[in-house]
C-alpha cells in the first residue's frame, strides 16, 4: 500500500488509512496481532465498555442470515475497571489509534464512564447510544434526540478526548438525532449501528436468539447503511465514520463518496481476520487506478 494515498486526519487523530475496525467485531486489537500489522490499520473500536462487569445475554447470541447476521451478545464485557487495569496496557500501546465504545444505563453514569476513559492510550470515545439488543438504556438513547443530547453532553463535559457518537438505524428520521448530537457537542458521528431484526426456528416454533430480537449486520444492510449516511451527511457539518456491510475497497469508496470521512469494517472480520487491511489494500488499488491523490478526495465527491 502507498501510505500517503490512505493516510488521513480525523478528530485529530493521524490514521494510516480511514479504514478501522468496527466495535465488536475487532476486541481489544490485540486479538488480531497475529493477523495483521497494526501499522496498516486506521484505528481500533473496541468492544464495548461498561460501568460494571456484564455477562451478556443468555441462550443463542449468534444466527447466521442471508447475506449477514444476527447477534445479541447483550455488551458482555469486563467492565471499565478491568478494562483499565489488564486490556489497556495493551491495547493502549498498539500501533492505532485506540478508540473505546463506550455504553451505561444514564446519562450521568456516561459521563462516569468517561471520565475514567480519560487517560493515556485512549485515542476517542465511540458513544453507544444505540445498541438495540439490550433492554434497557441505549434503545432509549439512540431513539429520542433529547436522550441522546443529553448523553452527549455529559460525555463532552467529563473528558477531553473526541467524542464519536454512534447513531441507530432504527428511527424515523436519523438526521434529527444526527442534529440533536451535533448541537450537543459532538465531535463526529458512525453512522450506523445494527438493524433491529429477528429469527425464529420454525422446527421449535420458537424465537431463535436468546433475546428475541437481535442486531442485523454483514453486507445485506450496505445499501441501507450507505443511504444513511448520504442522507446525514447532508444534515450536519462533523465528520462522519461510516458502518455497514463494508467488504471490500469499493465499498470504501461508495461510503466516501457519500459523505463519510472514515469507515469501520464489522462482521466481514469473522470471514477474514485480516479484512481491515485487504480493504486499505483495494482502497488504493481504486485510488491509484483512478489516479486520486488521496483517499480524502473522495469524501463528499458524489455527483447529483
Amino acid at each position: 500500500m502507498k501510505k500517503e494515498r490512505l493516510s488521513t486526519e480525523f478528530c485529530g487523530m493521524h490514521l494510516a488509512t480511514p479504514v478501522m475496525g468496527a466495535s465488536g467485531t475487532f476486541g481489544f486489537g490485540v486479538e488480531y496481532e497475529d493477523f495483521i500489522d497494526m501499522k496498516d490499520v486506521g484505528a481500533i473500536l473496541s468492544k464495548g465498555i461498561t460501568p460494571e462487569p456484564r455477562s451478556g445475554n443468555a441462550g443463542v447470541r449468534i444466527a447466521e442470515t442471508p447475506a449477514g447476521m444476527l447477534n445479541c451478545i447483550g455488551l458482555e464485557n469486563p467492565g471499565v475497571e478491568v478494562f483499565l487495569r489488564d486490556i489497556l496496557p495493551k491495547a493502549g500501546n498498539l500501533a492505532a489509534p485506540l478508540i473505546v465504545n463506550i455504553s451505561a444505563g444514564t446519562a450521568e453514569e456516561y459521563g462516569e464512564l468517561a471520565a475514567k476513559l480519560d487517560v493515556d492510550g485512549v485515542a476517542a470515545l465511540e458513544v453507544n447510544i444505540s445498541c438495540p439488543n439490550v433492554k434497557e438504556g441505549g434503545i432509549v438513547f439512540g431513539t429520542k434526540p433529547e436522550a441522546a443530547a443529553s448523553v452527549t453532553k455529559e460525555v463532552k463535559a467529563h473528558t477531553k478526548k473526541p467524542v464519536i457518537v454512534k447513531l441507530s438505524p432504527n428511527v424515523t428520521d436519523i438526521t434529527v438525532m444526527a442534529k440533536a448530537v451535533e448541537a450537543a457537542g459532538a465531535d463526529a458521528l458512525t453512522v450506523c449501528n445494527t438493524f433491529m431484526g429477528m429469527a425464529i426456528d420454525v422446527e421449535r416454533r420458537r424465537p431463535l436468539l436468546g433475546n428475541i430480537t437481535g442486531g442485523l449486520s454483514g453486507a445485506c444492510i450496505r445499501p441501507l447503511a450507505l443511504r444513511l449516511v448520504w442522507q446525514t451527511a447532508k444534515a450536519v457539518s462533523i465528520p462522519i465514520i461510516g458502518c455497514g456491510g463494508i467488504q471490500t475497497g469499493e465499498d470504501v469508496v461508495a461510503f466516501l463518496l457519500a459523505g463519510a470521512s472514515a469507515v469501520e469494517v464489522g462482521a466481514e472480520n469473522f470471514r477474514n481476520p485480516r479484512a481491515v487491511v485487504t480493504v486499505a489494500e483495494e482502497l488504493d488499488a481504486y485510488l491509484e487506478r483512478h489516479g486520486i491523490a488521496n483517499a480524502r478526495d473522495l469524501v463528499g465527491a458524489l455527483e447529483d
